[in-house]
């Protein structure tokens, strides 16, 4: 089994277990979400989900790692989910050939794009947001150690867009007022 391989399996079984972190499980939540990692990796969970998804961004793996965790609550709030969809909406977009150009070509020869992210680590930084700070050097140290081809595939993936999509949407859902 490759490397890349073994990461994505073993990352959706740590995205499976903060699934289930994620329901409202009630005080057994916690553990309830620790033991589904074990069964998603032995059940076959895992794999289908990397045979039908691919292979997980670093990022959400780190994302599920912190709702496991839950020492603090996530940094995938409504204004960076908004930002991830407002960036990963048009980038998918034109990757599926709806443009002219195909964004996902530089992530393989990506010196410009490492240099354009260091006014965004400047900005994080500067913002005082540790948390995504942290994320991005976790990226950029997965993609230096070879696992990752594409700089693009370290930084987001299409589960993780949508992930943000569910953010936005229930963000949007608890602001409604209800009519009844």
């Amino acid at each position: 089994m490759s490397a890349i391989a073994l990461y994505g399996f073993l990352a959706h079984g740590i995205i499976f277990g903060a699934f289930v972190a994620a329901l409202p499980l009630g005080g057994r939540r916690r553990m309830l979400a620790l033991a589904a990692i074990p069964i998603a990796l032995a059940t076959g969970i895992a794999s289908f989900m990397h045979g039908v998804v691919g292979t997980p961004s670093l990022t959400l793996l780190i994302l599920a790692v912190w709702q496991l965790i839950a020492i603090k609550p996530s940094p995938l709030t409504y204004r960076p989910a908004l930002a991830l969809l407002s960036f990963a909406m048009p980038f998918y977009a034109m990757a599926l050939g709806l443009g002219p150009l195909d964004p996902y070509a530089p992530g393989y020869q990506p010196l410009p794009l490492l240099v354009a992210i260091l006014p965004l680590a400047a900005l994080l930084w500067w913002r005082r947001l540790d948390g995504w700070l942290l994320i991005l050097a976790i990226d950029l140290a997965g993609y230096a150690s070879g696992l990752f081809a594409n700089l693009w595939d370290a930084l987001f993936d299409p589960l993780l867009v949508f992930v943000a999509l569910a953010v936005v949407v229930r963000h949007h859902a608890r602001r409604v007022p209800n009519d009844g």
